[in-house]
């Protein structure tokens, strides 16, 4: 027992040392978004499209966690806090983690307009799973992907942070022609919906590929759903087609 024991402590150690090895934050990005900041509750603003979808994504988790109200949950890449805010004006209990400092700074000053609660903190996902393990009933990672150089190892560190039975919720964008087109070619440079070079496509995510890092995490995946824009409308909508921008949810294994 003792041999079982001390085995299964060092392989907790060496996962841990692996985790806090991998340098998974883009430079480049934590710039880019600093300056963005000044921006981050500006509903007209460089960053409107997050605002105008925010309903869409919270009434997706919401519905699919069967009411966020009362719920413990994690907003990883949590920016300057739009999301996080409504999650918590849903009634849930939440803690919003970012690596850009400036927009973590956005979203403490504003929670005071706005009267909301929230626990920000400037930490990566890989070192708060070493902290605060098994402790979330949900956790949000949307449009955050894409903008590190090891995705895997942030859906690794959903699996970590997870309750047991618990939901998790990722959204980033496919990686194909149509996606190219319309959320590179289309929303920066045409429609100018977001600045320009706000993405990198060779860092869009198949959701194969997704669905793959959600698996071998330990997770199962049990929906995905397309988020679409019509451009004659304006206006964003949910459905099946998965093609540019989609969401997708796992769940981890109850306790047996």
């Amino acid at each position: 027992m003792i041999n079982v024991s001390n085995a299964r402590l060092q392989e907790n150690i060496k996962e841990g040392l692996q985790f806090m090895a991998i340098p998974n934050i883009d430079p480049a990005e934590i710039a880019k978004f600093s300056e963005l900041s000044a921006h981050w509750w500006d509903t007209q603003g460089e960053l409107k499209s997050l605002h105008d979808i925010n309903p869409l994504r919270l009434g997706y988790i919401n519905e699919k966690t069967n009411k966020l109200a009362g719920k413990t949950v994690l907003d990883i890449g949590c920016g300057g806090g739009i999301l996080a805010e409504s999650m918590a004006r849903m009634g849930a209990h939440v803690t919003g983690i970012d690596m850009t400092e400036a927009a973590i700074q956005v979203a403490k000053l504003h929670q005071y307009e706005s009267g909301t609660s929230v626990d920000y903190l400037i930490t990566t996902a890989e070192q708060f799973a070493l902290e605060r393990p098994g402790q979330f009933d949900v956790i949000t990672c949307l449009e955050m992907l894409e903008h590190v150089p090891h995705p895997e190892s942030i859906v690794k560190s959903t699996a970590r942070l997870i309750k047991p039975g618990g939901q998790v919720f990722f959204s980033t964008l496919n990686r194909n022609i149509k996606s190219y087109l319309f959320a590179i070619v289309g929303a920066e440079y045409i429609l100018k919906m977001i600045p320009k070079n706000t993405h990198d496509f060779a860092k869009f995510i198949r959701p194969s590929e997704l669905s793959e890092w959600i698996r071998q995490s330990g997770l199962t995946v049990k929906d995905i759903t397309g988020l679409t824009y019509n451009p004659f409308t304006k206006e964003y909508a949910l459905g099946s087609d998965v093609a540019v921008n989609y969401f997708m949810m796992a769940q981890s294994p109850t306790c047996s």
